[in-house]
């Protein structure tokens, strides 16, 4: 037998060899084409990059010996490039050099994308051979440190044009033989399929989400058009001709067809709202939206949001993109009401967004450029709150470029026969009533009332005496009582609590007289008979620490 082996130029032992060889091509090429076919399946159902990630990482580990893969896009400049695909898992990016991001652009000259598209196949590069090169591309010393030693480089397609380039990092060389490079050629071409129909799809998501987008901006600009229109009257409330408030429609008039900061102060209830309305209505802005945004009347989670803006996904909530109140406003006005209520978190990221003029929404990949003409108002002492530690000096001196301080209306009783005159005839028409005036003796209780709501409240006082009074002329009110008020004929300032400070020292009482304790039984939450989370978030909102309480 062995002679006979032997006779055909063959010894047993090379035939034995080679029957081996072809059984193991046999089962290469068997566990090939599964893998081509596995992959090929997997692909035709991916629709996001994430799920390509996992596909490449789990499917191609079984057949070649490689730790890093990253796919990168020609951009449409056709000279720069951009990472499209790699691994963004934070212990993969602790090393030093510039590790991949999909913002960042790399230049199509840097002799590696130049070979591969210049080649049909894929090519090994040495990476300590490559950053001996005189101008090696900026991003290899990351791969090099995180130990990298050969790179494998295709090119991928779309239309039969190529798109980027896929590369596989090994830590050892001579990683992937010569022989598999066909397979490299078609995994590419798969790969290739797969990156084109994310990208369709990448671009089909986004059309959606610019169509929500403009709706959304149409629907809230509709909202926000009716509101000026329903309110446009309010310009007109703006009476009186006392000298107090003359020099506030001085200011107004000054500041108005300028694009600097107005700071209004004001005690709840004197009409902050009608100046920052006055001020839009007499700038080039006019023709523009003013949108407001009452910071108080936000919950601290949602105010980065209402702000700002969102991303589709970026918290739990989030089911569409969202425009933000700064991009309501372009080119127009944006009133933030009650300034004094944000959160030192917020009030650092508003601080930027008025710097630097641009904004991010929250979970987005870049800044929003805005040209936004700034009104904030406050109740409260902000200099007051700048030296306790509550609100940015920063912001403060950003904000307080042009204040305009509103008289409360004890200050300015001579225009209390105008204002009750104005809303007599406005809130008679609204409630169908023939209310045309009212006696003298009313109108001398009114002027001798301190008004702590000031022109709210006695706009809600001649409403309420309009829907009481039985003739065309009321000659009664019923004005509350103001405990410890100071004698009605000095100068002395009366010092009113706001509702801010009432609830805040409430609460504060509540805790001290439960030395303490918030939820359980005999807490503070259950004395006042709301949850122990509600609790927790007003603490946090009026900023009461543990040595306020003990």
């Amino acid at each position: 037998m062995e002679e006979a082996y032997q006779a055909g130029g063959l010894s047993a032992q090379d035939q034995n060899r080679m029957l081996l060889e072809i059984n193991e091509r046999i089962i290469r090429k068997e566990q090939e084409s599964a893998v081509l076919l596995s992959l090929s399946n997997a692909i035709a159902t991916i629709r996001n990059k994430y799920d390509l990630f996992e596909v490449i990482d789990q499917k191609l580990k079984t057949l070649f010996d490689f730790d890093e893969f990253v796919i990168c896009l020609i951009n449409e400049d056709k000279k720069t490039h951009s990472p499209f695909l790699y691994n963004q898992r934070e212990d993969f990016r602790n090393a030093a050099g510039i590790p991949p991001a999909s913002t960042k652009r790399y230049s199509l000259d840097d002799g590696l994308c130049e070979a591969m598209l210049a080649s049909a196949h894929p090519i090994v590069f040495e990476v300590e051979e490559v950053m001996q090169w005189p101008d090696p591309p900026i991003w290899l010393g990351f791969w090099q440190n995180k130990g990298i030693r050969e790179m494998i480089g295709m090119k991928i397609f779309d239309r039969d044009e190529c798109s980027g380039f896929f590369y596989l990092y090994a830590k050892k060389s001579n990683a992937v033989s010569n022989q598999y490079y066909s397979l490299l050629h078609s995994i590419s071409l798969q790969i290739s399929v797969a990156v084109s129909n994310i990208r369709a799809n990448e671009k089909i998501e986004e059309q959606l989400q610019q169509i929500n987008t403009y709706k959304q901006q149409l629907e809230d600009e509709k909202s926000y058009l009716q509101e000026q229109i329903n309110t446009r009257y309010h310009h007109s409330e703006m009476v009186g001709q006392s000298s107090a408030i003359r020099q506030v429609f001085d200011l107004i008039e000054q500041v108005a067809a300028s694009d600097s900061t107005v700071l209004i102060l004001g005690e709840t209830g004197t009409g902050k709202e009608l100046v920052a309305r006055s001020i839009h209505n007499l700038s080039p802005r006019k023709d523009k939206l003013m949108i407001k945004v009452n910071c108080a009347a936000l919950p601290a989670n949602l105010v980065e949001s209402e702000l700002f803006g969102h991303e589709k996904g970026s918290f739990t909530g989030a089911s569409e993109r969202r425009i933000g109140k700064f991009e309501l406003a372009h080119n127009g006005t944006l009133f933030l009401d009650e300034i004094g209520e944000l959160s030192p978190d917020i009030q650092v990221k508003l601080l930027r967004a008025l710097q630097e003029k641009e904004i991010e929404r929250i979970g987005g990949k870049g800044v929003i450029k805005t040209n936004v003409r700034i009104i904030a108002a406050t109740n409260r002492n902000l200099m007051k709150e700048v030296e306790e530690g509550n609100f940015r000096s920063d912001l403060y001196y950003r904000l307080n470029v042009f204040p305009i301080t509103i008289p409360p209306l004890r200050n300015r009783k001579e225009d209390i026969q105008a204002l009750s005159a104005h809303f007599i005839q406005h809130l008679a028409k609204k409630t169908g009533r023939q209310v045309k005036g009212m006696t003298k003796g009313v109108l001398k209780t009114l002027q001798e009332y301190p008004w702590p709501g000031n022109i709210r409240e006695l706009e809600h006082l001649i409403e309420r005496s309009i829907l009481l009074s039985r003739g065309n002329i009321i000659n009664e009110v019923h004005l509350p009582k103001v405990e410890h008020m100071e004698d009605l004929t000095s100068n002395k300032e009366i010092r009113i609590k706001t509702i801010f400070e009432n609830e805040r020292d409430h609460i504060l009482n509540i805790l001290k007289l439960c030395k303490g304790k918030i939820s359980g039984n005999g807490g503070a939450a259950e004395l006042l008979s709301i949850p122990a989370t509600t609790l927790n978030s007003k603490i946090k909102k009026f900023n009461i620490k543990k040595e306020h309480v003990i």
